[in-house]
């Protein structure tokens, strides 16, 4: 009986040791790759952190919360796109105004953080292409929201904003910077 009880407690040690070297961390969680960290969080140095390339900063808020959205300077992102059309990938009506808009139109969704719960409906934001150095401004008009699958970094463009920065549509997502015009 001693030695059937001596083989469980291993059985029980080396599962809960695989199943717990095979977790996903947050914040300043352990990591041994990219894969050991939650969402858009990359492994550096050994710890879950937010990728200076993209310009995440989910753990530089206190207690694992999101930081304010910026109100001055520029913040870097991702740019993807969006048909805001009656019909269009974008669902129902814009939730600033309550309006589809049309492809030729400059407008953008902000994810949920920087969206701020609708304090920046119907402002106009200046967008710059790193790839190319182009800028446009584009008005706010709807949250591209987290819970639905948007990255915490995604300004969400329509067709028109990626016309007006010279950006071929096909790439899905592109490196920006944008700050309030």
């Amino acid at each position: 009986m001693t030695k059937l009880a001596l083989i469980l407690s291993l059985c029980i040690i080396f599962t809960t040791f695989i199943s717990s070297s095979y977790s996903i961390s947050s914040c300043n969680g352990p990591c041994k790759s990219l894969n050991d960290c939650d969402g858009q969080l990359i492994c550096i140095k050994g710890k879950c952190n937010d990728d200076p390339d993209v310009g995440t900063s989910i753990c530089g808020g206190g207690g694992g919360s999101s930081p304010s959205p910026p109100s001055t300077g520029s913040t870097s992102g991702m740019l993807t796109l969006n048909d805001f059309s009656e019909g269009g990938d974008g669902g129902g009506p814009s939730e600033c105004d309550e309006k589809y808009h049309d492809n030729n139109e400059r407008v953008i969704a902000l994810t949920t953080r920087w969206y701020d719960n609708g304090s920046r409906c119907g402002k106009m934001i200046r967008i710059r292409a790193n790839k190319n150095g182009k800028s446009v401004t584009a008005k706010v008009v709807e949250e591209c929201d987290t819970k639905d699958g948007c990255k915490n970094n995604v300004v969400d463009g329509s067709i028109a904003v990626w016309r007006a920065l010279g950006l071929d549509t096909d790439e899905g997502r592109v490196p920006i910077t944008w700050s309030m015009a």
